[in-house]
């Protein structure tokens, strides 16, 4: 699958909102293989669908790749030999190549107006015939052409599909595929703006750069016969295509989708996932080393990635999965990494309580938002009723007696350290002949304001004396109310 040219692969977004995470696994794919072979690989902007442009989405997708640790060899933030690399700063070019295929007779115009074309395909739809377009203006004459065209009568460029004709390409993983051309429109290429489609574009840009390998979604596939006779037309090369399966739901309800969740390669980062916990659960959705190995750098998944393991299946994106690598990466990193990514996630703690926080809470958590949940107590007062206090079925007297003998013991403290708390309150258990679980299951209510808490007395230095003694006086408050 590898001849002797250099490997040079793209990635090719539209600025028409976030850079979905399915995307970011093409990305991924395209990244490895042009490294592996000391090739490049490239970023292109599909700008074409004007009407679904999003301001600032460009520099949006640029930042996220970077900030999952990819960078490319050109682009239109770098340049490179073969800009420009945004479509709409192309159009001179495609204007050039759509008149070879009207002088060819590959290509012709199409002044059917809307209302036509609407009635055409409720015509097709009642008649369940295969919708699509009927060649009405293919075989206008000369003049007739030239009278619209003098006349100013809107117009679109569409491409000319030969009839009952077989369409073989090659795909890297699923293998020979196969069309009829009488299943193929013809294609619009230049929109009646001026403004060529994804299909024309696509085709002419990955030609004047060098494009040898393609990976994209296994949705593409049916469009992959008119981009084979546009290639045939021009007389170009075809480069490799490779059609990636789609990532599944763990839902088991089809693809991926916003309406299951975020699914934007940002949203995951802001959810605290690390990026290489998620280019190493990614790596392996849709693709395997051929032995058990699991975890990888990618510096280690670019040596290892050959497009012949690739999958034919679709893989589910499993949460609990990606849940485990990222609680891998996170124990990997020293105490002081994980305090740069704490603050980030808890902003409104300081320095010193990050110190404390976390050796504390790094065996704990699988994602950095978990942070937020699992130390909301110590920075406000959780509302709870006073029920939880007794979850144990703690007489409440007892538990008024717990939480007062606790606060004279705390209130006395000259240190408020993880040690001497540990010890002052395991004695007090000791002295008055309490039950652990009980003990702590009333203290840890009264503190956090849930049963399920991290360690609360190793958090307690974090919280701090006069804030501990609050919430016990709370506590107590609700107990004798």
């Amino acid at each position: 699958m590898i001849d002797n040219k250099t490997v040079r692969t793209r990635i090719a977004p539209s600025p028409t909102g976030e850079y979905h995470i399915g995307h970011l696994r093409t990305c991924l794919y395209d990244y490895a293989l042009a490294k592996k072979y000391n090739g490049q690989f490239i970023i292109r902007i599909e700008d074409t669908d004007q009407k679904r442009y999003v301001e600032g989405a460009e520099e949006r997708i640029f930042k996220v790749i970077k900030d999952y640790g990819l960078n490319w060899d050109e682009g239109p933030d770098i340049g490179g030999p073969y800009t420009p690399y945004t479509q709409t700063e192309r159009l001179e070019i495609y204007q050039k190549y759509i008149k070879e295929l009207l002088d060819k007779g590959f290509a012709y115009y199409c002044f059917c107006t809307e209302e036509r074309l609407t009635e055409m395909r409720e015509i097709q739809k009642n008649t369940k015939q295969i919708p699509r377009y009927d060649q009405h203006c293919l075989h206008l004459s000369k003049e007739e052409i030239q009278k619209n065209l003098d006349n100013k009568v809107p117009y679109v460029i569409r491409m000319v599909i030969p009839k009952n004709e077989t369409i073989f390409f090659e795909d890297i993983i699923r293998g020979k595929i196969k069309f009829n051309t009488n299943e193929v429109d013809d294609q619009v290429l230049i929109k009646s703006n001026g403004i060529p489609t994804y299909h024309f574009a696509v085709v002419v840009d990955d030609h004047l750069m060098n494009i040898t390998h393609i990976f994209r979604g296994e949705e593409w596939i049916t469009s992959t016969p008119k981009q084979i006779l546009l290639y045939r037309y021009f007389g170009w090369d075809v480069p490799q295509f490779a059609h990636l399966t789609v990532l599944l739901d763990p839902s088991g309800h089809g693809k991926m989708s916003k309406r299951r969740g975020a699914v934007s390669a940002r949203s995951f980062l802001e959810d605290g996932y690390l990026p290489e916990a998620m280019l190493n659960f990614l790596m392996l959705l849709g693709w395997n080393p051929g032995d058990n190995q699991e975890f990888f750098t990618l510096d280690q998944f670019v040596k290892a990635f050959s497009i012949e393991h690739l999958h034919k299946k679709s893989p589910v994106f499993d949460r609990k999965k990606l849940d485990y690598f990222n609680g891998y990466y996170l124990r990997q990193k020293s105490d002081q990494e994980l305090a740069i990514l704490f603050k980030k996630f808890l902003p409104q703690a300081s320095d010193d309580q990050i110190k404390i926080l976390v050796p504390v809470l790094k065996e704990r958590i699988v994602k950095l938002s978990d942070l937020a949940i699992q130390t909301k107590f110590l920075f406000e007062n959780v509302e709870y009723d006073k029920e939880l206090l007794l979850k144990k079925g703690t007489d409440p007297k007892l538990a008024i007696d717990i939480l007062n003998k606790i606060k004279k013991t705390l209130s006395t403290l000259k240190t408020f350290d993880f040690i001497t708390l540990q010890t002052d309150l395991m004695d007090l258990i000791k002295i008055n002949n309490w039950n652990v679980g009980e003990f702590f299951m009333v203290f840890r209510v009264a503190i956090c304001g849930t049963v399920f808490t991290p360690p609360v007395v190793e958090c307690l230095p974090a919280l701090g004396q006069e804030k501990t003694l609050e919430k016990l006086d709370l506590a107590i408050s609700k107990l004798t109310s």
